[in-house]
């Protein structure tokens, strides 16, 4: 989603008042519900697949009418069905995903062209779909972010891709970002036609991407004005009637765009609002087979709820997981390097769908979990995580003013463990509770400490804070503190970092925290068993951002050893 965070306003503007490309050309035109456009008639069309347009109501009764664009291998013979991978989500508009592009006629979203190219999905028998939630692209209705409405929408979108005449159907969900946020959600409806999911840097709990804690995010007021913007962007002139009637729904409907808005200001994390989307409570009992990636070190889609969805989930999973930023399976960066580092993206996502979308048993095994830690090495996993021993670190008390980082003084301050004897993996959901007197706003970060005090922060959270107990998660985590190294914990008001988007009040009150507990899970990194992979590139770009020198101090707690 946060593609967006710093340009989302921009972007905005560009949907709003961005001019488009003039006539089509009479050679390009836009598909109708019968009769199929292929790449020869429309170069927007993917190689290999026949286009066609279709509409259809929601599943919740409000008239909503939703858009999907049908790409059919082009040579599918009359009566032969096959499995459907859908895509549901708010990027595939005929004009552009996140602003208008250059094109000079209209055609099916690109996004995702590269999947379909790269596993050669239509020569392997199978249809992809793109459905617009509502509000976008081709569909009619009031945007809603994750709420009851889009959830109706991913039902019925699932429930019409099974049902076709052409379709087997068995589908599959695949998307990364917000259409990878909908393909949870289709999880946790629990439909037997949905049949695998895969998900790529979702966000698993709405609330937690809005506010951290009860501390407000720039994104309250910057995703919003961007999907407003996303809503309003002008199609291009040569589109099907039809489709060009409904992407002007806003127009006449203005009070979805304020609704909208005022749904993101929404403070109370026990609110209906976001109860209705905490994805990951709602996964409780749900069983669908989820292939999924996760960058640890996300500035955009962060790993918040992973774990308690992960843990409620109960059918098969697979994941990727690493320390990348926002970043697919597949993406390639300009130096050629591939952005999560591993290969085999296309080849084990198409072995997943067809496991079990047309019950083909994998010609190779595969781990269940492919992670990469800090150090940039792989190794293979059953699950994630892999404790081998829960730690409770009692930490000493301290003070500091929550001033918001307005003075340097008073700021926070830190406790530090004995060196490590032997190297040790932080992972899981890291949590910390404080006692304190006081109002006002704490910030935690953790910090690999070297030998030769040079440092680099790699997890942090903060949290609105009142006298007494207040208990909270950081981010998932999977990091590697090596021999020698000391873990450094800073608490102290909110500051700002090179990612850092929090909008806090300060209280400017002393805070008097009288003592603190960390929670830890911890594994021994001489129990991998190793897999393929190279170093993803984006930690090295990290570790130069967030490298600091911490002065010494004395040691307040010991990390225990694993064993």
């Amino acid at each position: 989603m946060r593609n967006l965070r710093t340009a989302c306003v921009l972007a905005a503007a560009i949907a709003l008042t961005g001019a488009l490309a003039g006539p089509a050309a009479a050679a390009a035109p836009p598909a109708t519900g019968s009769d199929p456009i292929t790449h020869e008639q429309n170069d927007r069309v993917p190689e290999g697949g026949a286009w066609t347009q279709h509409y259809f109501p929601s599943s919740d009764g409000s008239g909503a009418e939703l858009h999907a664009d049908v790409l059919l291998p082009e040579d599918l013979p009359d009566g032969e069905k096959v499995p459907v991978i859908l895509s549901v989500g708010p990027y595939f508009s005929h004009a552009g995903d996140l602003a208008p592009k250059d094109w000079t006629h209209t055609g099916p979203s690109d996004r995702f062209d590269e999947f379909i190219e790269g596993t050669d999905l239509f020569a392997r028998g199978y249809a992809f779909v793109r459905v617009d939630l509502r509000g976008f692209g081709g569909s009619t209705g009031c945007l809603d972010f994750v709420g009851d409405g889009e959830q109706a929408d991913v039902k019925a979108a699932i429930d019409w891709a099974a049902s076709q005449p052409w379709s087997t159907g068995a589908v599959g969900m695949y998307g990364k970002s917000y259409d990878a946020i909908t393909g949870l959600v289709g999880n946790n409806l629990n439909q037997d036609a949905l049949k695998a999911v895969v998900a790529q840097e979702p966000i698993w709990d709405p609330y937690r991407d809005i506010r951290s804690n009860g501390v407000p995010r720039t994104t309250i007021v910057g995703i919003s004005t961007f999907y407003n913007g996303l809503v309003m962007m002008p199609q291009l002139p040569d589109d099907d009637a039809r489709y060009l009637a409904n992407s002007r729904y806003e127009e006449t409907h203005l009070e979805c765009l304020a609704d909208n808005i005022a749904g993101y200001q929404t403070a109370d994390q026990e609110s209906e609002y976001w109860q209705t989307r905490d994805l990951a409570k709602r996964a409780e009992g749900t069983d669908t087979p989820l292939l999924f990636t996760q960058g640890f070190l996300e500035w955009n889609t962060e790993p918040e709820g992973m774990q308690e969805y992960l843990d409620n989930h109960e059918g098969p999973e697979r994941g990727w997981l690493g320390p990348w930023d926002h970043v697919r399976g597949d993406d390639v960066l300009a130096d050629g390097r591939l952005a999560m580092g591993r290969t085999g993206w296309y080849e084990e996502t198409m072995s997943f769908y067809d496991q079990y979308l047309k019950g083909i048993e994998p010609s190779v095994e595969y781990p269940a979990y492919a992670i990469q830690d800090s150090t940039g090495t792989w190794r293979a996993q059953d699950t994630w995580p892999v404790v081998e021993r829960s730690a409770a670190l009692r930490l000493d008390g301290g003070s500091y003013v929550d001033h918001g980082g307005e003075a340097e003084s008073r700021a926070s301050f830190f406790q530090r463990s004995e060196p490590l004897k032997k190297a040790t993996r932080i992972t899981g959901t890291p949590k910390l509770s404080v006692n304190a007197k006081g109002n006002g706003n704490v910030m935690v970060k953790l910090y690999d400490v070297a030998p030769d005090g040079k440092a680099v922060m790699f997890d942090e959270q903060v949290s609105v804070l009142s006298s007494g107990r207040t208990a909270f998660d950081l981010r998932s985590a999977d990091w590697t503190l090596a021999a020698g190294h000391v873990l450094a914990v800073e608490i102290g008001t909110i500051q700002a970092g090179p990612h850092s988007d929090w909008i806090d009040t300060p209280s400017r009150e002393t805070i008097k925290v009288r003592d603190a507990r960390l929670d830890l899970a911890l594994d021994d990194p001489a129990d991998d068993t190793a897999t393929e992979g190279a170093r993803a590139p984006y930690l090295d770009d990290y570790l130069g951002l967030y490298g600091v020198e911490l002065p010494a101090g004395p040691a307040t707690f010991t990390v225990p050893a694993v064993r």
